[in-house]
């Protein structure tokens, strides 16, 4: 072999172990997937018209996860996949047996193993062969349960993912730059704080039973029996006999569902296994591919050639993003004319330029429009020195932790700011006006239609101009005419909330009304008496009455509340309790619920009983409500060392519940 070509393939092994590193530690994306995977071809072809892999070439090593934390070989090897995208493979490779497609969720493969009934660890997958216990962050990842009825010896690999919905909500609100949410995924995973992790909201979905003492040898009754013991697993269906036109009809199906946005979760493909789960634990090793573990398929990205029209700066929390806007073009069957650029780092490395630069764009995971290549930069790359939303200085922030350049407003007061606050007021316990998502909210902020909570109301006035942005029409701007007149009536103690007070949440606001009408608390707000007038009130004292009075005696709050008040009605809420099973009793319910739909919902029946809900436990709580009696949570302490009573939801029920 010449020189020449091993020195191409070793700086393909480090520009891909380099990207890949960067990536699954959560500090930037180097490459795209299209880019990576294309490199990632290059190499494997050369090593096989070579005979020579390198020592520590991806195409036979794991990427190992750089979390912090204590490392620990696994009982299974959790090794990959042979990845292929053509559909004679697959048929290929099942040989006539009987075989199961799931989605190829694109996050992180989480272990988790049970034993006598109860979580005993949780590792990364690591290198495949050693991962890192993470363990303590369990309670902030959806899905994975503390105890299971089953009492054997239980290992199970599943995908932690973040929904496209959750990423976008919490990237606007953060401010954060993550590529997408795989990225945000590992990135959390490294963090030590529980709460912060919980925030991301990650859920773990099992993919596959690697071991139980049950004598299942059937890969789809290994999945019926996970979802018996409470797991919700990644969407599978059967292939009884895996001829090509029967796996391109469910191959299909599951792309439709991508495609038409049913899929809530990011994936990279779809998986094959065997049903035979003794005949798949038989194949052989070939690098780090198990020959009979599954096999993966892989959308052919469609990559299409447009212009650059011109970039356009969107402003969202406190993060300006660049979106590329060029010549509509068709891909995977939809047109397509706007991209994320996703921050200043992302178009240095495109190297990017002005209106003419010629692109590369596809659908990434036939979703996402993505820029993967610039093929002729025109013009300069131009960063805007003002904010597109408010006109305020600009600045470029650096990244301490991955160096990547975002773009962001020097004014505090900018409405992009205030895009959380905006977003409460218009959720199902604010103001709740239907079809205004936190995207939505983003988007006509940055058209300049909204700077106080009144301006929300008139967007009736927007309504042609709504209906011509992409992604609305004249049905979307309807629906939105009607949310906003059906709203238009509200309770008094959904507009206290919706107004983002500090410290006034839906029980205080109660609280507040059940003393005083919300006019009453308006005048003697503004009056001189002194800011913990409303101290007297049962569960307000000090703060609470003083950041209540503080806020209406901002001359701008109570200007916007004023012009508010031209746009609404307000009527007096109805709160009167329909029952007496828990008068006089004071509750406070933490884990989950299985017979009420939430802990909202457990806390409504409380409170229309005459009881009350507490956040949390002190002198004067009556019961503790947890399913996991045993748990060795703050909340549970604190009410044995009270001697307070912890009871299970079916307990309450029996004691408290509707009377049959």
């Amino acid at each position: 072999m010449s020189e020449d070509r091993l020195t191409l393939m070793r700086e393909l092994v480090d520009t891909l172990n380099t990207a890949a590193d960067s990536y699954y530690s959560g500090r930037g994306e180097l490459m795209t997937d299209y880019e990576w995977d294309a490199m990632f071809d290059r190499l494997k072809k050369m090593e096989e018209e070579t005979g020579t892999v390198l020592e520590d070439s991806p195409t036979i090593n794991v990427s190992a996860d750089r979390i912090a934390g204590n490392k620990e070989p696994h009982e299974f090897a959790a090794l990959s996949l042979a990845k292929t995208k053509k559909l004679e493979d697959l048929v290929k490779w099942a040989d006539h047996r009987k075989i199961w497609i799931s989605w190829k969720l694109d996050g992180l493969t989480l272990v988790v193993t049970y034993d006598n009934g109860r979580l005993s660890k949780v590792v990364t997958r690591g290198d495949g062969h050693i991962g890192t216990n993470i363990t303590h962050l369990a309670d902030a990842i959806f899905g994975i349960r503390k105890t299971i009825k089953e009492k054997g010896h239980l290992v199970i690999r599943g995908e932690a993912v973040i929904s496209y919905e959750d990423f976008e909500k919490f990237r606007i609100e953060s401010g954060e730059d993550y590529a997408n949410p795989r990225n945000l995924a590992s990135g959390s995973l490294t963090l030590k704080d529980i709460d912060e992790v919980r925030r991301r909201n990650i859920h773990w979905i099992p993919f596959t039973l690697v071991h139980t003492e049950q004598n299942i040898v059937s890969w789809g009754e290994r999945m019926n029996f996970l979802e018996s013991l409470g797991f919700e697993t990644v969407a599978h269906e059967e292939i009884i006999d895996p001829e090509l036109s029967a796996v391109n009809e469910v191959i299909e199906r599951f792309t439709k569902k991508v495609t038409d946005g049913e899929n809530p979760y990011p994936v990279d493909g779809l998986v094959i296994v065997y049903d035979d789960t003794e005949y798949a634990s038989g194949g052989s090793v070939t690098g780090h591919h198990a020959t009979r573990a599954g096999y993966a398929f892989k959308w052919q990205d469609e990559a299409v050639e447009s212009e650059l029209d011109h970039i356009e700066w969107s402003c969202a929390a406190s993060t300006i993003t660049p979106v590329a806007v060029f010549r509509p073009v068709e891909i995977e069957g939809t047109t397509v004319k706007r991209a994320s650029l996703c921050n200043i780092s992302e178009c240095e490395r495109l190297h990017m330029g002005g209106a003419g630069t010629v692109i590369d764009v596809i659908k990434a995971n036939k979703i996402i429009p993505k820029v993967i290549h610039v093929t002729k930069t025109e013009g300069a790359f131009e960063i805007p020195k003002h904010c597109p939303v408010c006109g305020a200085e600009t600045v470029i922030r650096i990244s301490e932790n991955s160096g990547t350049k975002t773009l962001r407003c020097t004014n505090q007061s900018c409405p992009a700011k205030q895009l959380k606050k905006y977003t409460r007021f218009v959720s199902k316990p604010g103001m709740d006006i239907d079809g205004i998502s936190e995207q939505t909210l983003s988007r006509f902020i940055n058209e300049g239609w909204i700077h106080n909570y009144g301006d929300i109301y008139r967007l009736r006035n927007h309504l042609d101009e709504i209906a011509q942005l992409e992604g609305f029409g004249e049905k979307s701007a309807a629906n939105l005419s009607a949310s906003l007149e059906k709203s238009k009536t509200a309770d008094d103690t959904k507009l206290l909330f919706a107004l983002n007070i500090p410290l006034v949440g839906p029980d205080v606001a109660k609280r507040l009304l059940g003393a005083y009408s919300l006019e009453e608390l308006v005048q003697k707000a503004l009056s001189d008496e002194d800011p913990e007038m409303f101290s007297v009130i049962d569960g307000i004292g000090p703060e609470k009455s003083a950041a209540f009075v503080t806020w209406f005696r901002d001359p701008e709050n109570l200007a916007n509340y004023s012009d508010l008040l031209t746009e609404i009605e307000v009527r007096k809420t109805e709160t009167a309790a329909s029952g007496s099973r828990c008068a006089n009793l004071t509750f406070v319910v933490t884990g989950d619920v299985h017979h009420y739909a939430n802990r909202n919902a457990l806390k409504a029946y409380i409170e229309s009983e005459g009881g009350k809900v507490t956040g949390s436990v002190s002198k004067s709580t009556s019961f503790l409500i947890n399913n996991d009696l045993e748990s060795a949570s703050s909340k549970n302490t604190k009410a044995k060392a009270l001697g307070i009573e912890i009871i299970s939801e079916d307990e309450f029920l029996r004691r408290f519940g509707p009377e049959s």
